[in-house]
């Protein structure tokens, strides 16, 4: 652009983006050997500059060192950075989460491209270094592989050039300024620029230096860039190498290029010869019948390049991974390798709770595996180019990806949810277009080589206008071998060409079978669904059910992987996970981070339970006599998986078989088997069938289970109950009634109206006698849909309640109290609890809840009490291993599971209901010694039941966990029914109908109390 002086006014011009910053290329690594580029080593021809830094702070371009950068100036006295790393993770200035507001709203009157004098935080980095060896008398050239928002880079004194685009690679030319010996590289990064405008995503706003810096040489004949096209034939299985290369300069003498394709096993596929013309090569070669790349078969070829010069010698090596596969529409449908996809995603951002977006290689593994466990096939990078190294990974790993360009707008149209575009950017403004662009470009020529890439996105909730028209038609032209997304057309349908694909956020199942049934001209994804913040992703088979039923129903992206919550400490010294406000930053959007399937220190939430199943490929039907087994994969079999099934007697495994099974992609078969005799032996069977590796994959050990299915396929019950012989004591007191057998004593009181004492054997069971609960803690679901205005009456009837009956009636072998009790919020309303006692000790506890016209849905009908705390082991026969709720269980399997009871609540950012399980057939409360309760139902009528620390009240009241009080009960809430959680979205979806709980509706249910005497 001709600048050659820095300048503040480039922060909020348009038009200045960078300045002396080099053009955009692909990220193919060289080396000085073949043996090096084939080793997969460290690039020779690179030196790292991360490390420690120093650095100096200033809340604003007026207060910073201005000169910091010049020779004379010392900063021998400035404190250290580290580099990669954000600002106002390190201690200067504040951590800022919000999410569609700008950050400076209500702070600053702002409109684009202005940014705020005042209100924009300066980081001065310098970094002393010695120019190594190996790059004396060669050009040197700096890689910042991200920076947010915008900086200014000199070298020894003097001005080298400034850049936007915080997600992509700014670099320059430092040969004109570099010396041997050390040199003082000083950068100057902005917090606020233009480029902020662009970058309203829904994160944590930092600044700085966050993504690694590398100095890096050429040799005397460079590929500069580099673009491989590796294109199959109409049939899908032969291959056309296509190789196009730019060096970096024209040479005048002659330059060959020696080409060689290499299987996965090291051999040679083909071979050739080209020399450069005008320092371009072309090349095009037929492979002949390749291997295809999928993410079920991630296979990819090496292409070996061997640049090399006049006299023979090798100046250059260069290997990249190819992978040969066609992504295309067809017939409306989004196909690879000609098969209908379906995208069975998440939204990822770069994320680590103590570090933010400056991420690691280890976090990037972790993140790879933990998808591919899951069976999450794709990942949309919302809302940037990620770190080159993760499009290497889903290359290897097989993880099919829509790659967005750093562009959102959000608080330009949208205002609280409402659609308001007056001032919206870019729109149909021509002055952005050219920022706008450069991001797009920045983008495809960095990644256009990586097969993992199925998607260009124009960015994210920026509305529309031509300006991302335009750039959907450059990503259409550039790279044809891609189709092209975007969602905010949907919010103005004169731009509908922008986008391939229809795509949508949060829409509901209903609205997108509307759509798939209006005959539409495009396919269908969700780029956005099943918002999944705290205890959520309840429904998402109702979005799965679609894959088959409507072949333009072609799946989507679930909002989010990863919490966004950072490492903080309390008043105390002890970490927790920290949300939006937390930094006494404001404006925030609070805790609306958090809303990952994956903890922010990267542990599996529960709701990863209900995606793994419902996203699996293979489906599995048990039944008594055969197990169906449906591939649903596109292109692989069965091969590698081994098939086991177990069958369990009242959660006891009483037998396992395996058996290898053979079946095809997009084929089903019925696998004959034979069971043991059930009828001999009473109790509840259930079969499991699994598809587990055989072999160990690089994200997975042998035996890890890929899919599984269950069915109950007996219940043989005792052939009739005989009531427990013995003698029954009953005293009828004035106030108490009490019972009596041998080793046990149970209390009921007229005054309490409850039941207020379980002693077995002199211990006393009941901390805090048993009522009615109508209350759950509120998830981040509820809220979002005003639950506690609508529903707030039900929290009151759990405070309170009237006895309004007392009853007791005696047969020779049992003793039942009754308590009816009336509730203020409704003279109809009615719940009546009846403990029958028998000559064992065991209690029966049945519930009726009578309803009433006029009120709101319930959030649960239970009855709940409170156990002393050293009570704090649990072991379940129910539905597990991980919490789950009627409308999130198909991911859940009937088992025994034990746990610290501890441990059953969920990390949620904000403490809410969480740790329930259905289906629960026992649950046993012990202390340490193995001593307590039993709660048993009917496995023909299984209740809910949540074993916690905390009431429902007292996590109610907290915002964060070091809120909640100390341990003082472990609280049993057993429930005939609680409503579902929800997820369509957290802003207003209400669960659904069939998951809700009508107030007018009558409901019991029963449960059995007995003592655990031993340890088994």
């Amino acid at each position: 652009m001709g600048h050659t002086k820095p300048n503040l006014d480039w922060l909020q011009d348009v038009s200045v983006f960078r300045v002396n910053r080099l053009d955009a290329h692909s990220d193919h690594r060289y080396y000085s050997s073949l043996a090096s580029a084939t080793a997969g080593l460290p690039m020779d021809m690179r030196h790292s500059l991360n490390g420690s830094w120093q650095f100096s702070y200033a809340v604003n371009p007026a207060s910073r060192i201005a000169a910091f950068y010049e020779m004379d100036y010392n900063c021998a006295a400035w404190e250290h950075i580290q580099v990669p790393g954000h600002i106002q993770l390190q201690g200067w200035g504040q951590a800022q989460y919000v999410n569609t507001m700008y950050p400076w709203d209500g702070l600053a009157d702002l409109r684009p491209p202005h940014i705020s004098q005042e209100h924009n935080p300066v980081g001065s980095y310098v970094k002393h270094f010695d120019l190594p060896a190996h790059m004396q008398g060669k050009p040197v050239y700096i890689s910042f592989q991200g920076v947010e928002s915008a900086f200014y880079v000199w070298l020894n004194g003097e001005f080298v050039g400034y850049s936007e685009d915080s997600f992509t690679p700014s670099e320059f030319d430092l040969t004109p300024y570099i010396r041997d010996g050390v040199n003082k590289l000083a950068v100057e990064v902005y917090q606020r620029s233009t480029g902020s405008w662009l970058e309203d995503q829904d994160f944590w706003r930092f600044s700085g230096i966050f993504r690694d810096v590398y100095l890096f040489t050429v040799p005397k004949h460079h590929v500069w860039d580099l673009h491989v096209k590796a294109e199959l034939d109409d049939r899908y299985e032969n291959g056309t190498l296509k190789v196009d290369l730019a060096l970096w300069a024209n040479p005048s003498a002659p330059v060959h290029a020696l080409l060689e394709l290499k299987d996965a096993a090291g051999r040679t596929c083909l071979t050739g010869k080209s020399e450069f013309q005008n320092g371009r090569l072309e090349v095009m070669a037929e492979a002949g019948r390749v291997q295809l790349w999928s993410a079920e078969s991630p296979y990819l070829y090496s292409l070996c390049i061997s640049i090399v010069d006049e006299h023979g010698e090798l100046v250059e090596a260069i290997v990249q991974k190819v992978g040969f596969r066609r992504f295309e529409m067809k017939d409306k449908l989004m196909c690879l390798n000609g098969k209908r996809i379906l995208f069975k995603g998440v939204n990822r951002h770069e994320f680590n709770c103590r570090s933010g977006r400056a991420i690691t290689k280890q976090d990037m593994l972790w993140d790879i595996q933990t998808l591919k466990r899951s069976n999450i096939n794709a990942v949309r990078t919302s809302h940037y180019p990620n770190q080159t190294l993760w499009y290497e990974l889903c290359d290897k790993y097989g993880v099919y990806v829509i790659d967005e360009m750093n562009l959102e707008t959000h608080g330009s149209w949208q205002k609280m949810g409402a659609v308001e575009p007056s001032w919206n950017i870019p729109g149909n403004d021509p002055q952005w277009q050219d920022i706008v662009l450069d991001r797009a470009r920045s983008m495809l020529e960095r990644d256009k080589n990586h097969p993992s890439i199925l998607i260009w996105s124009c960015g994210n909730e920026s509305y529309a206008g031509q300006v991302i028209l335009n750039v959907s038609n450059y990503f259409r032209e550039t790279d044809p071998s891609r189709l092209v997304h975007y969602e905010g057309v949907f919010h103005n349908r004169k731009y509908d060409a922008t986008s391939d694909m229809e795509s949508r956020m949060y829409a509901k199942p209903a609205d997108i079978e509307a759509y798939l049934q209006s005959q539409p001209a495009k396919p269908y994804i969700s780029c956005e669904y099943m918002h999944a913040m705290g205890n959520s992703v309840g429904g998402l088979h109702k979005y799965t059910e679609l894959e088959n039923k409507y072949p333009m129903y072609q799946g989507g992206f679930i909002w989010d992987y990863i919490d966004q919550a950072l490492v903080k400490k309390d008043r105390f010294g002890r970490e927790y996970l920290a949300y939006g406000g937390d930094f006494q930053d404001r404006p925030s959007d609070y805790s609306f981070c958090g809303n990952g399937l994956v903890y922010a220190d990267r542990q599996v939430t529960p709701k990863m339970q209900e995606v793994k199943f419902l996203y699996q490929n293979y489906k599995l039907e048990p039944a008594r006599t055969h197990i169906n087994i449906v591939n649903e994969s596109l292109f692989t079999g069965s091969g590698h998986l081994v098939l086991e099934y177990s069958l369990y007697r009242d959660g006891k495994q009483i037998g396992l078989w395996q058996t290898n099974v053979d079946v095809e992609a997009q084929n089903r078969i019925s696998v004959p088997i034979e069971l043991p005799p059930m009828e001999e032996v009473p109790g509840e069977y259930c079969l499991q069938a699994s598809l587990k590796l055989k072999e160990a994959l690089p994200w997975a050990e042998a035996g890890f289970e890929i899919a599984f299915g269950q069915k109950i396929v007996a219940i043989q019950a005792l052939a009739g109950r005989t009531l427990p012989s013995g003698a029954l004591k009953v005293v009828e007191g004035d106030v108490n009634i009490g019972v009596m057998g041998k080793d046990f004593s149970i209390l009921f009181s007229k005054q309490v109206g409850s039941l207020v004492s379980i002693q077995y054997s002199g211990r006393e069971m009941i901390a805090v006698p048993p009522a009615p609960l109508f209350w759950r803690a509120t998830t981040d679901n509820d809220k979002g849909t005003s639950f506690g205005f609508t529903a707030g009456a039900w929290y009151a009837a759990s405070l309170a309640r009237k006895c309004a009956k007392v009853e007791l009636q005696q047969t020779p072998e049992t003793a039942t109290v009754s308590f009816e009790y009336t509730f203020s919020i409704h003279s109809e309303l009615r719940v009546r609890t009846a403990y029958t006692v028998y000559a064992d000790g065991s209690v029966r506890v049945h519930t009726t809840y009578k309803g009433a016209e006029g009120l709101p849905n319930l959030p649960i009908v239970a009855l709940s009490f409170k156990m002393a705390s050293e009570y704090n082991q649990s072991e379940w026969y129910a539905m597990g291993p991980e919490e789950n709720y009627i409308d999130r269980a198909y991911g859940a399997r009937l088992g025994i599971f034990s746990s610290p009871v501890e441990q059953l609540p969920s990390r949620y950012l904000v403490p809410q209901e969480s740790g329930n399980r259905t289906g629960v057939r026992s649950v046993k409360i012990t202390d340490a010694n193995g001593l307590g309760l039993m709660i048993k139902a009917d496995p023909l009528a299984p209740v809910e039941c949540n074993v916690s620390p905390y009431s429902a009240f007292e996590l109610e009241q907290a915002n964060h966990h070091w809120e909640l009080p100390e341990v003082r009960y472990t609280v049993i809430t057993v429930a005939g029914r609680q409503m579902g959680v929800g997820g369509d979205d957290s802003w207003g979806a209400p669960v659904h109908d069939e998951y809700l709980i009508p107030s007018h509706q009558d409901l019991e249910f029963e449960f059995y109390i007995s003592e655990i005497a031993v340890k088994e």
